[in-house]
């Protein structure tokens, strides 16, 4: 081989190894909560699958998942693209926490996927059943006490009068329902499609509860003044993924069925569950769905006293015209 040919793929290999290496150094990874088991992040699948993160400006190649709360932040604080979306819950107490978080946009907005059920042959038959009776639920002052607090208050209904017993998870409390240990148990979905087969549903929280503020998108302080267009772009780009979700939701749930392994009949039918309720928001702030999840937090004591929200949110990364949609 000449001297031309050994340089020339030289030549070659250096370029594609420049190449690869600006690349890698240009992908991006973000956090979401419940990456993979909730619907929250549906859009980043959509936006990373159809390209609509590379045209706002930025390459999203990961989702690094948690099972929600602290750890999202963790891994969001640890990364060196510092955005994720969180349950707002979480967000507040990153924020009571004395840690230096900012809310950039709003995630979704419905409790839609939320739902209460029992065994088929069960006498609960209406949310006024449980009443004397014991009820599963994830944790204390989580997201599946919360819900069934606010279901109750929303009835009239005393929740002095039902027991709340922490079941750990999902799948844990549906065992404890079978075995009789309690009359009722807390779900969400996928999982409730998964299984509905073998259990009846007492109520859908779509059916029952308003909208509200349910996960916001949040990042470092420091990360939104050093890079304010990478977090921009991660917010077009999510939104732009929030648009195709509605403008077609068979194609989403292809994509949602891939992204976390789902059978594809279930993530049709889920994605389909939350396209009525508008489960998913373009990034915009509600100040009336921020004080409904506020209020609902104060049933399980996560807020205590009033939010100054003007410390906590920062609107100028939204696209021009969602910054000031009510």
């Amino acid at each position: 081989m000449n001297i031309r040919g050994v340089l020339g793929r030289a030549g070659l290999s250096l370029l594609t190894l420049i190449a690869l290496a600006t690349t890698a150094a240009r992908a991006e990874e973000i956090s979401v909560t419940q990456w993979g088991t909730s619907l929250y992040g549906a859009p980043y699948a959509v936006a990373m699958e159809r390209g609509l993160f590379k045209q706002a400006g930025i390459d999203i190649t990961g989702i690094l998942g948690s099972g929600g709360g602290g750890t999202t932040v963790r891994n969001l604080l640890a990364s060196a693209t510092p955005y994720g979306e969180v349950a707002i819950s979480a967000a507040l107490a990153a924020q009571r926490e004395g840690l230096d978080v900012v809310i950039v946009n709003v995630g979704t907005r419905s409790v839609a996927e939320s739902s209460l059920v029992t065994m088929p042959d069960s006498d609960v038959h209406t949310l006024k059943d449980v009443i004397g009776k014991k009820v599963a639920i994830t944790s204390p002052k989580g997201v599946s006490e919360m819900l069934l607090l606010l279901e109750l208050r929303t009835e009239g209904l005393d929740a002095t009068k039902v027991g709340r017993i922490a079941s750990g998870g999902y799948v844990n409390g549906l065992t404890m329902l079978e075995q009789g240990a309690v009359s009722a148990a807390t779900l969400i979905e996928p999982l409730s499609i998964i299984r509905k087969s073998k259990y009846r549903t007492v109520v859908a929280a779509r059916d029952i509860l308003p909208p509200m503020t349910t996960s916001v998108g949040i990042t470092t302080r420091q990360f939104a003044k050093d890079h304010p267009d990478k977090l921009r772009a991660i917010i077009a780009g999510r939104r732009a993924g929030v648009d195709a979700i509605y403008a077609d939701p068979q194609a989403t749930a292809a994509i949602v069925g891939k992204s976390f392994e789902l059978d594809p009949a279930i993530a049709q039918e889920a994605v389909q569950n939350m396209i009525g309720p508008k489960m998913w928001s373009e990034g915009d702030f509600s100040q009336v769905e921020l004080d409904r999840m506020i209020d609902a937090l104060r049933l399980i004591g996560e807020v205590k006293g009033e939010v100054d929200w003007s410390k906590l949110v920062d609107k100028s990364f939204l696209p021009v015209d969602l910054r000031t949609k009510q």
